[in-house]
Parts: C-alpha cells; structure tokens; sequence
C-alpha cells in the first residue's frame, strides 16, 4: 500500500517521539508498504523566533511570513526539524532523505496574499522525485516549504502540502499524526469515521475550527482527488500507525461517505 504520512510539528519536538515514529515508518516499510512522509515545525520556528525577540503572527491560522520567518523557516523546519527527524529514521534503519517541495520543482506554490507575506497557495505538484527515491529503497521526508520556478521559497501550511504530496504520488492512505485524539462532535466524543458531508457540518456548526477546520479541509480535498481514504489519528499513542494501518478504531477515519470499518 501507498502511505502519504503527514507528522505535525508538536509530535517531532523530542528525541523520543522522533525515535518511536520512527521505529513505526520502518516497520511499515518492511511489511512490504510504501511510505512517503511530510512534516510540520510550527512549534519549533515560533519558539525559535521568540529567542530572538520575534513575535508570531497568524491570520486566519496562516503564519505571517515575513524575511525573519522565512529564516526560521529555512532554518529550522528545512533545518533541523527535517534533519532530527532523517536522523531518527537512519537510526531505525530506514534509508530517509531529507527534502523540501522546492527539491525538483516537487511541489509549487504562488504567493496567496500579499498580506500574509511569504505564504504559498499549492499550484502543483510532481511526483518524480519522490517515485524515484522510493523506487530505489529511500523514504522521501519532506518539509512544508515550496517554491516557484524562479526559485523562491514559500511557507505552505503542512495539510496542504500533504495532500498535495498525497494526489501526485496516488496514495492509497494519507494519515495525519497529530496531537488530539481524533475529529471530536459537539459532545467531545471522538468519532470512529466521518464523510465528507458530515465534515462540512462540523465546521458549519463551529464544532470544528482552527487546526481541525484545516485539517477537515485538506482531508476532504485529498479524498475529492482520488486519495482512497485519510486518517486524522493521535500521534503519541503506541504503533499508532501500524494499528490504523491494521484496522483498528484509532482517531478518526474519513471517506467520501461513512463505511464499514476496513483499511
């Protein structure tokens, strides 16, 4: 199976979560699956931007992108984010390459707003750096940043920049590790499965909003391009990954309409 798994910044803030997911992509890949992983950093640069006396600013969940963010951004999402995590992934075995959307023209993004600075709205995407690597026994690890054919660099947000990794390689699954138990209703419940109807209702409601109205977006963007199925799952839970990979009700699982339980 083709897995596009999108890491959010929070999970990747420690040497032992880094090494846990790790050991998890790495089993994936021997079961015979084929991976590719996107990351977030978010976390990592507002910390890194506060040190140096620089406050960050969001509009509508988007990161003002300004040349000092757009230095964190090199810095440390491109930077050592992307890095301590290939490092975490050569440990456990797996032959990781560290990349951004800007490598080989892999995803292309436009200025969205001048407003907002360096934020990049996704134009495109080409799958023929990331097919390539895995054909030969590497696992793509790509960072939130894209870039135009003049070569400058934008700021994508992570869901985004998942799906469109996810509908240029044809993922079969795309899952999205992040900090929260899963797609929560009205009640606080977590919902075992969700479709895209009903998505479009939580947000309406306003049950749904901020991180989780993004994230609702890009799973229904990703399942409107062919993405069979996507997965919004808790990051820190044990094998997370190689248990919704086998089926079991963990997070939320998204569809085009709700299903029966199956992978």
């Amino acid at each position: 199976m083709k897995l596009l798994i999108k890491i959010g910044g929070t999970l990747l803030d420690t040497a032992a979560m880094r090494d846990a997911l790790a050991l998890q992509i790495a089993r994936l890949l021997a079961d015979g699956h084929r991976c590719f992983v996107v990351h977030g950093g978010g976390k990592q640069m507002t910390r890194f931007l506060e040190e140096r006396g620089i406050q960050s600013r969001f509009v509508n969940g988007l990161r003002v992108t300004t040349p000092e963010t757009m230095d964190a951004v090199l810095k440390v999402l491109a930077g050592s984010v992307n890095q301590e995590l290939v490092a975490a992934l050569i440990r456990s075995g797996v032959r990781a390459v560290g990349l951004t959307g800007l490598d080989g023209g892999t995803v292309q993004a436009e200025q969205m707003d001048p407003e907002l600075g360096a934020v990049g709205r996704v134009t495109g995407s080409d799958p023929e750096l990331m097919t390539l690597l895995t054909g030969n026994g590497y696992l793509p690890v790509v960072a939130c940043l894209a870039g135009d054919r003049e070569g400058h660099f934008y700021n994508v947000n992570g869901d985004q920049m998942a799906v469109a990794c996810a509908a240029a390689i044809r993922a079969d699954r795309l899952i999205f590790l992040t900090d929260v138990a899963g797609v929560l209703d009205g009640a606080g419940k977590r919902l075992e499965s969700l479709s895209v109807a009903g998505a479009a209702d939580l947000i309406a409601s306003g049950v749904a909003k901020g991180g989780m109205q993004a994230k609702l977006d890009a799973a229904t963007s990703a399942l409107r391009q062919g993405i069979g199925k996507v997965y919004i799952a808790p990051g820190m839970e044990d094998a997370v990954l190689v248990r919704v990979i086998a089926g079991e009700s963990i997070g939320t699982r998204i569809g085009l309409e709700i299903e029966a339980a199956t992978v």
